[in-house]
């Protein structure tokens, strides 16, 4: 099933996309619901971020040659992790798919990172990592956006990562994923980036949950990014990005230009 949250005339609300079709439910599927209306055209409403998480934890460090592109670019040399490290991530840089990326004016060096999304369906403490899947309502696609001048000069990643609009996410939940036979590709204007196997990560969604559940409670709508692998491409003003996750779907957003920095306090 593939769950989307959307607004229709300023009314927002979940519903169960079949085709080009949108059938809305009570609820949401983290409850119990019911078909709640009549089958609407896709084309006719508008795809909101498929869940607003009440934690977002985001994987940094998860694909091998992700590590060692990385190692390069910055001159040291690659050292895998060990053990799984979450990461935190802020809600307000999440925007849905088909919102623009808004790019301060400061940026100078900006990069798009295709991801998987891990959605949480149950509360989960304390789970072993043969259960963790069971935890799992379903999966969407995220695209982390990154500035890596800020990454550098800044110690942490309070703008670099978490700036408004730098995390899309979308374009809905697919509950029937089978991770295994996942591939993600990143397209910017069209051509292809690059390209991986989603699961080929050192530590994978079951490990992660585990981990986090041994000291924090996990909760229905909790989100997790799961890392991506290679190099980022690099993006402009006026780029068109996608994210594409087989059997899941295509995330979508333009890159546009922001605002100058305010100096001054308001008058």
């Amino acid at each position: 099933m593939r769950f989307a949250r959307f607004d229709l005339d300023g009314c927002q609300s979940y519903g169960l996309v079949e085709d080009d079709r949108v059938v809305p439910i009570s609820n949401s599927p983290f409850e119990r619901w019911q078909s709640a209306g009549p089958a609407l055209p896709l084309e006719r409403v508008r795809l909101l971020v498929p869940v607003i998480p009440p934690n977002f934890y985001a994987i940094g460090l998860n694909y091998a040659a992700h590590i060692r592109e990385r190692a390069h670019r910055l001159g040291i040399a690659p050292e895998l992790p060990t053990r799984p490290e979450p990461g935190y991530r802020s809600q307000n840089a999440l925007v849905a798919h088909g919102e623009p990326i808004v790019l301060p004016a400061d940026t100078t060096s900006v990069q798009s990172e295709g991801e998987l999304v891990v959605v949480i369906g149950h509360r989960a403490k304390h789970v072993r990592e043969a259960d963790a899947l069971k935890y799992v309502l379903g999966y969407t696609i995220g695209n982390d956006i990154s500035e890596r001048n800020w990454q550098k000069l800044d110690r942490t990643f309070w703008r670099c990562k978490n700036s408004d609009t730098f995390k899309p996410m979308g374009p809905w939940i697919e509950t029937d994923v089978t991770l295994e036979s996942l591939r993600t590709t990143v397209r910017v204007n069209g051509k292809s980036q690059i390209e991986f196997r989603t699961n080929d990560m050192l530590f994978g969604v079951a490990r992660f949950i585990a981990t986090i559940t041994e000291y924090i409670t996990l909760h229905p709508g909790d989100v997790i990014w799961m890392g991506t692998e290679g190099a980022s491409p690099d993006l402009r003003t006026g780029d068109v990005v996608e994210v594409e996750i087989s059997s899941i779907g295509t995330l979508r957003n333009m890159v546009v230009a922001g605002q100058l920095p305010c100096a001054g306090a308001p008058s």
